[in-house]
C-alpha cells in the first residue's frame, strides 16, 4: 500500500522512544535534531543516552513499558530488542490513535522513518514503504553526490524573502520563473563560494528586477589520477553543471563519462614534445566561453595546484574579471603511491616528502640536487619519464646511493596500472626494458622498497630480476636501521659471501 509522504513539525512536542540501546539512541538523535521533547522509556540507558540525560537533553522513564507513558506523546518509537514489548507498544499506540514506528517491523508501524538528505532548511526524504530500506539508503547516497550544499543557504535566503517575492511576483508562473533564475543564477554560485554578502546583494538585485548581464564562470576541477571513484563530490557536481569542459589529455574516459551528457568537451592536453593546445590557447577558450555566459569546467588530471598551472589560470581569470572556483583533486603522488602500496612517509624510512617536476632539461637545472640526494626522504617525481637518465646521474653525482629503491608507477589507479621496481642505478634501463610511458610517477627513496610487500591493486610489481634482491626488498622488517637501502645492500653482501 502506498504511503502518504508527510513532514511533521515536532518542535517542542513530546515524543516517546521505548528502548535504551544503540538503535534507540539513533532515533533519539534524529528527533532531537527536529526539536522534539524526547522521553526515553527503558529499564537502563546505554552510554550515549545516559550522557544525553545528564546533559538535560532527554527525560527518562525507568522500568518496563507502561501504557501510561503514552498519555502526553504525539509520536511513539518502539526500539527495544524484545519483539513482544514492541508489539505491546504498537497496539497501545494504535488504541490511542498515535502514530508509531516499530524499528525493523514495517507491518507494526503506522509511520516509517525515511532516508534523509539534509540541506537544511531543505530536506529530501526517500522511502521504500518499508519493503527495502537498503534501496532507500543507496538512492540517498547517489543523490547526496549530486545535490550541492549551497542549496541549504539558498533555501534559507528564499525563506527570508518569501513575502517580498510573493509581493513582487504575484502570478505563480512569474514566481516560478524567478525561483528558476535564483536556482541557476549567480546567487547560487556566490553561496557555493561562501560569499554570503555578495549573494544577498545579487538576490536583492534579482528581486528588484534589475537586469544583470549574463555572466559565465570557470571552475578549476582536479580529476585525480584516473580512478573515477577518487573524484570528490564537489567535482562530480561541477561536472554535472558544466556547459563546457576543457580537459587535459590525462583525464580518464571514465571520469569524463560522469559529466553532463550534453556538455561540450574540448581536449586541451599538452604532452612533452608536442603541444595540442598552448597555455595561451587554453586561456583564450576559458575567456571565450565564460564571456558567452557558459559554465566552464577546466578539468585537470590530479590537482590543479600541483604542477597543473592552476595558479596561472586563476591569475588570468582574475585579470579578466571572470568568476571562478577551485575544486581540489587527489594529486598523483598521493594516489599513485597509495595504489602501489607505497607509503610516502614512514617513521622508520622517510620523515619528509618532496614533490618534484622533471618534465624537461630546464626544469632539472633549477633543482637543489644536494638536498634531493639526502637519505631518509621520499622523492615523488612528476612528468619525469623522458628525463630518467639525467635524474639518476645527478642524484648519484650528489651522493644518493646507487641501491636506493625506486617504484615507477604507470597509469596509477587505473585498470592498466603497472609498477616497476628496482634500484636507482637501474632506473633508466628498467624503464626502457618495460617500455614505460606517460603518465607515470616516480617514487624514489627507502619507502619504495615496500611496494613489493604491500602491493594490493593490480598485478604485482615488475622489474626485480635477481631473486635474491627481490627477496631482500620483499622481506624488509617493519623496523630497519639505518635505512631500507642499507638493509638490502647488507643482505646482498652476505649472500655473495
Amino acid at each position: 500500500m502506498p504511503l502518504f509522504p508527510l513532514f511533521a513539525d515536532l518542535q517542542l512536542r513530546p515524543v516517546l522512544v521505548v528502548g535504551g540501546g544503540l538503535v534507540a539512541e539513533r532515533k533519539v538523535e534524529a528527533l532531537l535534531k527536529a526539536g522534539a521533547r524526547v522521553t526515553v522509556g527503558a529499564p537502563e540507558l546505554g552510554t550515549g543516552l545516559a550522557a544525553a540525560l545528564a546533559a538535560g537533553r532527554i527525560a527518562h522513564r525507568a522500568g518496563l513499558f507502561s501504557e501510561a507513558w503514552l498519555e502526553t506523546a504525539w509520536l511513539v518509537v518502539a526500539a527495544t530488542s524484545d519483539p513482544a514489548i514492541n508489539r505491546r507498544v504498537a497496539a497501545a499506540a494504535a488504541d490511542r490513535r498515535l502514530f508509531v514506528n516499530v524499528v525493523d517491523d514495517a507491518g507494526l508501524s503506522s509511520f516509517h522513518v525515511p532516508a534523509v538528505i539534509d540541506r537544511a532548511p531543505l530536506a529530501i526524504a526517500i522511502s521504500s514503504g518499508g519493503a527495502a530500506p537498503m534501496f532507500a539508503r543507496l538512492l540517498r547516497e547517489r543523490l547526496e553526490a549530486t545535490l550541492d550544499h549551497a542549496l541549504g543557504p539558498l533555501a534559507a535566503l528564499a525563506a527570508r524573502f518569501r513575502q517580498r517575492i510573493r509581493a513582487r511576483h504575484a502570478a505563480p508562473a512569474a514566481r516560478r520563473a524567478f525561483y528558476e533564475r535564483l536556482f541557476n543564477g549567480p546567487v547560487a554560485s556566490l553561496l557555493r563560494r561562501g560569499q554570503t554578502a555578495l549573494a544577498e546583494a545579487a538576490f536583492e538585485a534579482a528581486l528588484a528586477d534589475r537586469p544583470a548581464p549574463i555572466l559565465g564562470s570557470v571552475v578549476l576541477v582536479g580529476a585525480g589520477p584516473g580512478d573515477p571513484g577518487l573524484l570528490t563530490l564537489k567535482a562530480l557536481r561541477a561536472l554535472n553543471q558544466a556547459d563546457v569542459i576543457l580537459h587535459d589529455r590525462l583525464v580518464s574516459r571514465e571520469v569524463l563519462e560522469l559529466a553532463r551528457r550534453d556538455a561540450h568537451r574540448i581536449e586541451v592536453g599538452k604532452e612533452a614534445g608536442r603541444h595540442h593546445t598552448t597555455q595561451a590557447g587554453i586561456h583564450a577558450l576559458m575567456l571565450e566561453h565564460a564571456h558567452a555566459g557558459r559554465r566552464v569546467v577546466r578539468l585537470k588530471g590530479g590537482d590543479p595546484f600541483v604542477f597543473g598551472r592552476g595558479g596561472e589560470e586563476l591569475e588570468f581569470l582574475r585579470e579578466h574579471d571572470i568568476a571562478f572556483e577551485v575544486v581540489p583533486g587527489i594529486t598523483a603522488a598521493v594516489a599513485c603511491a597509495a595504489y602501489a602500496g607505497v607509503p610516502l612517509t614512514h617513521r622508520d624510512h622517510a620523515q619528509s616528502l618532496r614533490l618534484v617536476t622533471a618534465h624537461c632539461q630546464s626544469s632539472l637545472d633549477t633543482l637543489d640536487w644536494a638536498a634531493l640526494a639526502q637519505e631518509r626522504q621520499t622523492l615523488a617525481v612528476y612528468m619525469g619519464v623522458g628525463e630518467l637518465e639525467s635524474l639518476r646521474d645527478r642524484l648519484l653525482a650528489h651522493g644518493r646511493g646507487a641501491d636506493t629503491p625506486f617504484a615507477l608507477i604507470e597509469n596509477g589507479s587505473r585498470a592498466q596500472q603497472r609498477v616497476i621496481v628496482g634500484t636507482l642505478a637501474q632506473l633508466p634501463e628498467q624503464a626502457h626494458r618495460h617500455a614505460v610511458r606517460s603518465p607515470a610517477l616516480l617514487i624514489l627513496g627507502e619507502v619504495a622498497a615496500l611496494a613489493t610487500r604491500l602491493h594490493w591493486f593490480g598485478a604485482p610489481p615488475l622489474g626485480v630480476d635477481d631473486l635474491a634482491a627481490h627477496e631482500a626488498m620483499a622481506s624488509l622488517p617493519q623496523r630497519t636501521q639505518p635505512s631500507a637501502a642499507a638493509e638490502i645492500r647488507d643482505r646482498m653482501r652476505c649472500r655473495a659471501a
